[in-house]
């Protein structure tokens, strides 16, 4: 039997060494738990708020809701400018299933352009697929209804309605109003360096030309948020608060709907512009450049095949001609340079000189003509004037000189912007002989200067420029800024609105009154421009009307005719043909309203422009003898109660 080793058991050691370690044991599970106690209290007692909020932060969220749009009325309270519901097509893609067969079968019931379809498809794979896609905007109430009796059929497909802008005159009002459209990025961009961003987190829209744009910072109004509670896909549980945005501030302008679309009736079939100011304050009353176009088309996003015909017109619809087209203002500155020769005392109200049809410049060859073949003898200031003649001022520009000329016609605005409430305004030329040293690096030739005394040569003014130095005209000096908006009929919606407001003033501070040597000679050239209605150049238009007026017509040569050549206009091209303008004021004695037409190729500002103008004052004054008869009216009804 082999030898075995028999081992004896210290139990007592056995036993100290598991005590041992099991206190270590225990030991660390004590430390381990207070470690978890610990960090469990400074995560739920001591950072409580600080992980609420982060909680918060990704459970809720803010959603921005887009304010309505102030509205626009004229100054008889027609709305111009107005909110209407617009219906769109838009799709959830996780509920609507194959995206591409979808959009076929929507083919079949609504219209859907190759590029609708492509661009839906290529955003939905950008997007994430619970959020809502726009398949198609601006539908029609056919295409509402017809795809509404199929919708049951199409998960994820539904009708939205929204507020989008819409102009009830169409492009009677397109370059005053301007328009509305989508946001772009460089838009993007400006709204953030200007901190503003919030405030248009849940527009599309926004005003990109005319008042739309000018007033943008009223009309648009602001944000407001709705607090919702999302799950960790982003998609909205329910909603926990609302605060509601506030409305846009409507406005109201000077502007008069019946004059406008008798100003846009009048220029039908022309290219040219009308701008009427009320001489007592400088309100616009009619503001129309033809030829116009929809500012609905570009509300929703213009498509290229309505956008093309636009930039690629030779009428340049786009282009607004109350204040961006530059016209030679022809014979409509002799007014002006009478007033001027008058204030210098190169003539007198007394003053004749001899008209033989033509002017030479002291030892030079070359007759400059006059538009009367044979002249008008001898002529004065109000003959001048009345008959428009061009010696008289051929003359009398030679003996100023430019420079004399350009600081005095600065004082009338020319060659400055208006000031008009709209951005899109030129300030025409004024020439000088500082300016033809800068642009053309040539002194001021003495033919130059012949031409600028009829409102040639290197002249430029936009119409609403002749308007506004009319109504100064008219006004004897006074001078009153062109606008949209005056400060005491724009309307607040709420009494606690928070908004703040740049308002145009009546009255232009950066233009004194014009105060004359002798202010008498105000009332000569006025009375000049009266007998042009009366007796002169504009004398068959306005025969027989019942209120008194004043005006000067004008013809713009676009093309040059040599000294020796006969006029013939079926040799010149119609396009070539001479610009009409008209400038004129009602009443004579006690002005209201002041017009200025320019009708490119109208050849004569008495037979083409005058006519413009009469139409507008003929309706003015219809107007004022309805309103003055009602106002009799009621003063009789209340007697006889």
């Amino acid at each position: 039997m082999p030898y075995s080793r028999i081992t004896i058991h210290d139990h007592t050691s056995e036993a100290n060494l598991f005590a041992r370690r099991a206190f270590v044991a225990f030991a660390f599970v004590i430390v381990l738990l207070i470690v978890l106690i610990f960090n469990l209290y400074n995560l739920q007692v001591e950072r409580h708020e600080d992980y609420q909020t982060r909680s918060n932060d990704n459970r809720i969220k803010l959603r921005p809701i887009a304010p309505n749009r102030g509205l626009i009325f004229d100054r008889n309270g027609k709305l111009l400018a107005e909110n209407r519901p617009t219906y769109s097509l838009e799709v959830v893609p996780e509920k609507a299933g194959g995206l591409k067969e979808m959009v076929e079968q929507v083919g079949q019931i609504i219209e859907l352009s190759d590029e609708q379809r492509k661009t839906f498809v290529k955003n939905a794979k950008r997007q994430r697929r619970f959020k809502r896609l726009v398949l198609k905007n601006n539908l029609s109430e056919k295409e509402v209804a017809k795809f509404a009796v199929q919708q049951h059929n199409f998960p994820g497909l539904s009708i939205e309605a929204r507020l989008t802008r819409f102009y009830p005159y169409g492009d009677a009002l397109t370059h005053a109003l301007g328009y509305v459209g989508k946001i772009n990025k460089k838009e993007l961009n400006a709204i953030d360096a200007q901190g503003n961003s919030a405030n248009y987190a849940a527009t599309r829209d926004m005003g990109k030309q005319g008042l739309e744009r000018f007033y943008e910072n009223q009309l648009h109004g602001q944000v407001g948020y709705r607090e919702v509670e999302i799950n960790s896909r982003g998609r909205v549980l329910r909603t926990l608060s609302t605060v509601p945005p506030v409305p846009g501030n409507d406005l109201t302008l000077t502007l008069d709907m019946d004059l406008q679309q008798v100003a846009q009736q009048a220029l039908k079939g022309h290219r040219g512009a009308v701008a009427a100011i009320d001489a007592r304050d400088g309100g616009i009353l009619a503001f129309y450049s033809n030829p116009s176009y929809d500012p609905n088309l570009f509300v929703h996003g213009i498509s290229s095949k309505d956008y093309r015909p636009l930039i690629t017109s030779k009428d340049r619809p786009l282009i607004n001609r109350v204040t961006q087209g530059q016209y030679p203002p022809a014979s409509t500155v002799k007014p002006f340079m009478g007033l001027l020769g008058l204030d210098e005392e190169f003539v007198t109200a007394d003053t004749k000189i001899p008209d033989p049809g033509y002017y030479q410049i002291p030892n030079v060859s070359r007759k400059y003509r006059d538009h009367a073949k044979n002249g008008h003898g001898m002529v004065d200031i109000y003959t001048s004037i009345a008959k428009s003649c061009d010696v008289y001022y051929y003359d009398l520009s030679y003996r100023l000189g430019i420079d004399k000329i350009s600081d005095f016609m600065v004082r009338f605005g020319f060659g400055e912007k208006t000031g008009v409430d709209i951005f899109e305004e030129s300030r025409g030329i004024m020439p000088s002989n500082a300016w033809k040293r800068a642009v053309h690096n040539q002194p001021f030739y003495a033919g130059d200067l012949i031409s600028v005394g009829i409102g040639q040569s290197y002249w430029t003014a936009t119409p609403l420029q002749l308007a506004f130095a009319t109504t100064t005209l008219a006004n004897k000096g006074i001078v009153r800024a062109p606008h949209f908006v005056d400060k005491q009929l724009i309307r607040q919606k709420e009494a606690d609105q928070s908004i703040t407001t740049a308002l145009v003033v009546t009255e232009d501070p950066d233009h004194p009154p014009i105060v004359l040597k002798t202010q008498d000679n105000w009332q000569i050239v006025l009375d000049g421009m009266h007998r042009t209605v009366k007796s002169g150049t504009a004398r068959n238009v306005f025969r027989g009307t019942d209120y008194d007026s004043a005006g000067k017509t004008g013809t713009a040569q676009r093309v040059n005719v040599a000294a020796d050549v006969e006029y013939d206009k079926n040799k010149i091209s119609k396009r070539n043909l001479p610009n009409a303008m008209y400038i004129g004021y009602a009443p004579f004695d006690n002005p209201e309203i002041v017009i200025a037409v320019a009708i490119e190729n109208g050849e004569h500002g008495g037979s083409a422009a005058g006519p413009v103008a009469k139409m507008i004052m003929d309706r003015y004054f219809e107007k004022k003898r309805a309103i003055e008869q009602l106002d009799v009216d009621k003063v009789i009804a209340q007697r006889s109660n």
